[in-house]
């Protein structure tokens, strides 16, 4: 293997992973200004169809803790480090 390789496989794939932060992103600024104020247990459902949308899964405990976060009006930010 190419020294570095994991550089190059980083640089490679860092657009990809930026679009679905940003995909990510929209979602919960979405969920947070139609779901703040509302009840977890209203929240969970639809955050997790959403998620799925995107592709993605989530456990239980996520899920919990940022319905809790959208419910407080807390702002969730995903990023690429």
């Amino acid at each position: 293997m190419n020294p570095g390789w994991e550089k190059e496989l980083e640089k490679a794939i860092r657009p990809a992973m930026k679009n679905v932060a940003s995909d990510y992103q929209k979602m919960f600024d979405s969920l947070s200004r139609r779901y703040k104020g509302r009840p977890v247990s209203a929240i969970k459902p639809v955050l997790k169809r959403e998620w799925a949308r995107i592709g993605g899964s989530i456990s239980d405990p996520e899920l919990t803790e940022y319905a809790t976060h959208i419910s407080d009006g807390t702002r969730i930010q995903m990023g690429v480090k």
